[in-house]
């Protein structure tokens, strides 16, 4: 076994890059740490993850076997503003609930139809 840091990074194909970064940005406290045209990458508060968003006009929303990917909450409590936030920045809710009691989950999907799980454990 080789030894990494993980999974580092995420990149997705997306319509209009400053709708997404907006999108990212209100949700999820996303900031640009480097852009040049048609390109973005972004990390979130108090992590190394990456997301990297690339404008193009095919493929865009198109998961290729990747059903979704998720933001884990620091406090459950945060669920109801993040669904909120999701809505007013664009997405969409496609179901909410819990995996267990007290562990509550969203799925939104973000301007461009990727899902996105919004949860707490």
């Amino acid at each position: 076994m080789i030894r990494t840091y993980g999974l580092t990074h995420l990149s997705l194909a997306v319509k209009d890059l400053e709708r997404t970064l907006r999108f990212y940005r209100k949700v999820f406290g996303a900031k640009v740490y480097w852009r040049e045209q048609g390109s973005a990458q972004v990390k979130t508060p108090g992590c190394h993850d990456v997301i990297a968003f690339e404008e193009r006009k095919r493929g865009v929303g198109k998961t290729g076997g990747i059903g979704h990917f998720g933001f884990r909450l620091v406090d459950p409590r945060d669920i109801d503003k993040a669904v909120r936030d999701a809505l007013a920045a664009g997405g969409k809710l496609l179901r909410r609930g819990e995996h267990a009691p007290g562990f509550p989950y969203a799925y939104v999907a973000d301007p461009d139809g990727y899902e996105v799980e919004i949860w707490y454990e």
